[in-house]
């Protein structure tokens, strides 16, 4: 089930992928400093002290310092990143290709005279033995013994307020506490089923990308991620641990399951990922760290176009397609769909609620999710707010679930629903994949009764929610 790379075996060829890509992350980056005038002077007054400032490998720096381009390329470089350290050598691109082929410049410069050097004998083709790849095909059975399984899927509201309940120290305070109630069972369920790695799928909240550019789709890729400062301070929570191997390899196969993602190894995270990290595993301090790896995947649900649900359900099957494919550590995967429920923040409707929506929404998320596909983005603004539109995030979870490929159906362990926290109806369920049902006996079940699950605000909580 290993990811398609026939490019791997084309003779004298490394093909940047995303795993090139995570691995020469800070040489790439180190060259790229090489366009300003400043950091080019510095570097050639001094390679070793400047080279001190960039978290390369021993192989990536020596590389650096002996110009050798096939090593740099090896060890993750890209021509277009380390080409800038050539220029501050003052070499031409023909002359740093020549570099690579063994050749001296003179025999290069009259290859390139005569034509260039000719395809045959330098193709995978050429080689005895060589088959074309097979087009791609996209499994709906998966093997049952793959190294990553998909255990559980949780769904959760992100409000801000809620981070900031916690952070006060607000949570036992009768406006809050019956949100918290609601957690309750999660929290001892996921200290017993903790998952090793979390896909937090979420929406930026104009924090990491601002009006210059507006991704549809962001995997975050690197290795770890601040929180942001979102006009208040930084949240006095940990930063977030990735998990780059999983990711790239993530990222190859869901792009070649013909989805466009946008990659990014450096960024800020916002209350979108934080607050359900708190949620679930309690307060943490600065200086710990979360108990998870985390995979950011941010949706776009800010500026339309947006999205469609069926196609963040086709995203969800395409990542449990990446998460078979995948033969390294055993791991327990999670994915997690946040935002939401019903809310509006701006004009004149603002602190739409429409308890009726939301709890018909949750009813098909589990029963029904393909059927679900079919609600449209109007349906969304319509009848639950101009941001209720985050919970087409929850369908990438769902939809990555063994019952959308034929399987069996999911458990329900845990359903919540509770109005108001600040402007927002918080929603939140877990369900579990057989291979990952939970132990939890039925009657800790934590499936609130209908009555209390939906309730209007007392007069005094309302005024309460001002100073959250």
């Amino acid at each position: 089930m290993a990811l398609d790379k026939p490019y791997k075996d084309v003779p004298g060829t490394t093909i940047y992928d995303a795993e090139q890509a995570r691995k020469g992350y800070h040489l790439n980056q180190f060259s790229m400093s090489l366009m300003k005038p400043e950091n080019r002077e510095r570097f050639l007054a001094d390679q070793e002290t400047y080279l001190d400032e960039w978290p390369l490998n021993a192989r990536q720096r020596q590389a650096v310092l002996d110009m050798d381009m096939n090593t740099m390329i090896d060890e993750g470089g890209n021509i277009y990143f380390l080409s800038k350290i050539g220029a501050t050598h003052g070499m031409s691109f023909q002359q740093m290709a020549g570099s690579m082929t063994g050749m001296s410049e003179a025999a290069y410069r009259d290859m390139m005279v005569g034509g260039g050097r000719r395809p045959e004998g330098n193709r995978l083709k050429d080689l005895d033995g060589w088959t074309p790849p097979a087009p791609g095909e996209k499994a709906d059975t998966f093997r049952p013994n793959a190294p990553a399984k998909y255990t559980s899927a949780l769904f959760t509201s992100h409000v801000p307020a809620i981070g900031a309940a916690m952070d006060l120290g607000k949570t036992e305070e009768p406006y809050w506490k019956k949100v918290f109630d609601g957690y309750q069972w999660t929290r001892k369920w996921a200290k017993e089923q903790k998952p090793d790695v979390v896909i937090l799928v979420y929406n930026d909240h104009a924090t990491a990308f601002d009006a210059s550019i507006i991704p549809t789709f962001v995997l975050g890729t690197g290795a770890e991620y601040p929180v942001a400062d979102e006009g208040y301070g930084p949240r006095p929570v940990p930063g977030v641990k990735g998990y780059p191997e999983l990711a790239a390899h993530i990222a190859q196969s869901v792009i070649q399951d013909d989805f466009d993602l946008t990659l990014v190894n450096e960024m800020v995270v916002d209350h979108g990922l934080t607050v359900p990290l708190s949620l679930v595993f309690g307060d943490h301090a600065p200086d710990e760290e979360w108990p998870v790896r985390v995979i950011p995947l941010a949706v776009n649900v800010v500026q339309y176009p947006v999205p469609s649900g069926r196609r963040c359900y086709e995203l969800g099957r395409a990542l449990r397609r990446a998460l078979d494919k995948w033969d390294g550590e055993e791991l327990n995967v999670q994915i997690w769909g946040t935002g939401g429920m019903s809310h509006q923040l701006q004009g004149p409707r603002a602190g739409l609620i429409n308890e009726e929506w939301d709890n018909a929404f949750l009813d098909h998320l589990i029963e029904d999710p393909l059927g679900l596909t079919e609600w449209q983005h109007m349906e969304y603004v319509d009848e639950a707010g101009s941001e209720g539109i985050e919970l087409v995030d929850w369908l990438i979870a769902r939809g990555a679930m063994d019952d959308q490929f034929g399987g069996e159906t999911p458990q329900m362990n845990h359903r919540f629903y509770h109005v108001p926290a600040s402007n927002t109806a918080v929603g939140h369920l877990v369900l579990s994949n057989p291979v990952g049902k939970t132990d939890l006996a039925d009657d800790e079940a934590g499936v609130a009764e209908p009555a209390d699950q939906v309730r209007a605000p007392e007069p005094a909580e309302t005024a309460a929610v001002a100073n959250a």
